[in-house]
């Protein structure tokens, strides 16, 4: 049986995410959220579809959900999928500067 996102999963994935790389956290919202305005995020939990975010538009905190591109199967799935978003992100916003 694989294991699942738990809250305690999601809770050190986030922390994580939010204390090193909130630079990645404010991509994810502002590529495949589509919001360019924000200008910050803070990751507050996701599960095996997606993840969910605090977005700041101007000074104005607003909720936002970002779906993965494939279901996650465990934990370690999560961290594979957040690279992947990562480098796409990336890649495509690199390739139009």
């Amino acid at each position: 049986m694989s294991e699942i996102i738990t809250s305690a999963v999601s809770d050190r994935i986030c922390n994580h995410m939010n204390k090193d790389h909130a630079d990645a956290v404010l991509t994810y919202a502002q590529y495949f959220g589509k919001r360019d305005d924000a200008n910050a995020a803070e990751m507050l939990a996701l599960d095996e579809a997606g993840m969910d975010l605090n977005i700041t538009v101007n000074e104005q905190l607003e909720k936002l959900r970002i779906p993965f591109p494939q279901v996650l199967t465990n934990p370690k799935d999560a961290h594979t999928v957040l690279v992947d978003m990562m480098n796409k992100a990336k890649g495509e916003t690199a390739a139009a500067e």
